[in-house]
């Protein structure tokens, strides 16, 4: 069992993983923590009322064109029959440009008022349980510090 810390410029996300219902994406989403590879990389897609979005690697530079278009090299399979597959606040899922293309942009939900559509077409892996306060602080271009993973 895995916990995160997302460490960002308007403070720290304390996040619980949905092994149970999601483990190849959260093991995906350690991985690339461990890998230190969303340190510095920007909320990109700030939508309010809806969804923060980050992980994208062209991110490290937003005045790049690419800028939301980027990932790992790679895709993993969406994971839609868990239990936990409802787009709360606080939730954390993968982004994808259609089924089984996510890798490792992520977007956390303002609310459900307007996440509800997202249900089972994106995989929810994680919640944030402190620091939800953060989610509404978060700007387009502010910057993921670290992702600390933790051993629950």
């Amino acid at each position: 069992m895995y916990k995160a810390e997302i460490h960002t410029s308007k403070g720290i996300m304390k996040v619980n993983f949905y092994e149970e219902d999601a483990p190849q994406t959260v093991a995906n989403f350690v991985k690339l923590a461990n890998m230190n590879y969303y340190d510095g990389l920007a909320f990109h897609r700030v939508i309010p009322d809806f969804v923060i979005q980050g992980g994208c690697p062209y991110s490290i530079d937003m005045s790049d064109p690419r800028v939301g278009t980027g990932g790992p090299g790679y895709a993993i399979d969406c994971e839609l029959d868990g239990d936990n597959q409802h787009h709360d606040r606080g939730v954390l899922s993968m982004a994808h440009a259609g089924r089984n293309t996510g890798g490792s942009q992520f977007f956390i939900c303002h609310s459900r008022k307007n996440t509800a559509h997202l249900d089972r077409n994106h995989t929810c892996f994680a919640k944030v349980y402190e620091g939800l306060d953060v989610i509404d602080e978060i700007r387009a271009g502010d910057r993921i510090e670290k992702i600390i993973i933790l051993e629950a």
